[in-house]
């Protein structure tokens, strides 16, 4: 499936873009508006970067601390480094332990999704958009399809354009 998401600075225009849409042929299914008094981001289901980015470090955060607090322990144990020497052996090696812990939950962080709360991909500049007040018009269809909705959609100058081609499952 492909898309075509074009960015409009209010009610009026994405109407009237509507309007050409449909008299273009085009039917009220492959046509979806976005914004104040039509479907919110949640209901199309646009995704949130902040909250795919928690369920990724959610996931993989217990897990790596608990893998990063072993392989510290076994390292300590293995090479014998004081980290204090003022306390025991043993607690040098949980010392090591808790030290490859916080590498875990850094990893988790990182490798997990915390980077994405800075955002990654299209979808928080659409959110953004939709929170000025602006509307998103989206289209779906055939390639041929996409190209005619593209044209009637410049002639409203959208403040983007941009067109997606949806990956398919092998």
């Amino acid at each position: 499936m492909n898309y075509v998401v074009a960015v409009l600075p209010d009610r009026i225009q994405v109407e009237a873009a509507y309007s050409a849409l449909a008299e273009k042929g085009l039917s009220d299914n492959q046509i979806d508006i976005l914004g104040s008094g039509y479907k919110s981001a949640d209901e199309y289901k646009l995704v949130d970067s902040n909250q795919q980015a928690k369920k990724g470090i959610k996931g993989s955060f217990y897990w790596l601390m608990l893998f990063g607090f072993v392989a510290g322990y076994t390292f300590n144990y293995l090479t014998g480094i004081e980290i204090l020497p003022t306390v025991s052996t043993l607690a040098n090696h949980i010392i090591g332990g808790l030290l490859g812990a916080i590498a875990g939950a850094l990893g988790a962080y990182f490798i997990g999704g915390g980077v994405g709360f800075k955002g990654s991909g299209d979808t928080l500049p659409y959110r953004n958009r939709l929170n000025e007040g602006k509307y998103l018009i989206i289209v779906k269809g055939t390639e041929e399809l996409i190209h005619q909705a593209t044209r009637v959609l410049r002639e409203f100058e959208p403040e983007n354009i941009q067109g997606y081609i949806e990956p398919t499952s092998a």
